[in-house]
């Protein structure tokens, strides 16, 4: 028996890369759309390019679990965030998730089954240098929202999950393990770690189970506590 898939855009590295593997653990058949690695190639932020891997990936029948996971941060000031900037993040943290929400729903609305996950960030909630990612993050809780108000009588959920800082090829990059900076953002994680991909992965492998289904519309920050005291209850 053929295993069930699961659709992951940016999941050849980092969070995306666990996700894929906790998916296949949890014994699914990762498909995974990136501009790098072993899978369906494509740039995410061409819309022509995001049909064209979407229409492969839809090749072997109805995908009905899909995590929109892709993004880009964009750093920068307000007074410093450019407009491409803004473009970039919109295309890849909201347009491409809507993409491949439309793709995919027509084969889940058919096996009246479906889960999604969509990869916000505790940025959401406002955090400096994250204009154009911040908006963007938010912008996909709102979808979420949406999503799941609309399509929960056709046995689909719609959750989001909203890291914090996450030991990533990225973070670790811009955060060294001697650096002050790097101190000081742990000093502020209640738990006194840096997440995994792995808490991550933990996170979308809940939403993703079938035994889910009761559950939609919601946001599961995993900060190791970060967020307490600022979002809401």
């Amino acid at each position: 028996m053929a295993k069930e898939r699961v659709l992951i855009t940016g999941g050849a590295s980092g969070i995306g890369a666990a996700t894929a593997e906790r998916c296949f653990e949890d014994g699914f058949d990762p498909v995974v759309i990136d501009r790098v690695g072993t899978g369906i190639r494509a740039d995410l932020t061409d819309p022509g390019e995001t049909a064209r891997a979407l229409e492969e990936a839809l090749k072997g029948g109805p995908i009905t679990r899909l995590v929109n996971n892709v993004g880009v941060v964009c750093p920068a000031p307000l007074e410093e965030q450019t407009l491409a900037e803004l473009e970039l993040a919109w295309a890849l943290n909201v347009r491409c998730s809507m993409l491949c929400m439309q793709a995919l729903l027509p084969g889940m609305k058919q096996q009246e089954f479906g889960r999604i996950v969509n990869m916000s960030s505790r940025a959401a909630l406002g955090k400096e240098l994250r204009s154009a990612y911040a908006a963007t993050k938010a912008g996909l809780l709102g979808l979420t929202r949406v999503w799941a108000l609309e399509l929960g009588k056709h046995g689909i959920t719609v959750n989001a999950v909203g890291p914090g800082p996450i030991s990533t090829e990225l973070f670790n990059r811009a955060n060294p393990p001697d650096s002050p900076r790097t101190k000081a953002i742990i000093d502020a994680v209640p738990v006194k770690r840096v997440g995994t991909p792995g808490d991550v992965a933990n996170a979308v492998s809940f939403f993703l189970d079938d035994q889910s289904g009761f559950v939609t519309g919601q946001t599961l920050y995993v900060c190791g506590g970060m967020t307490v005291g600022v979002a809401g209850v």
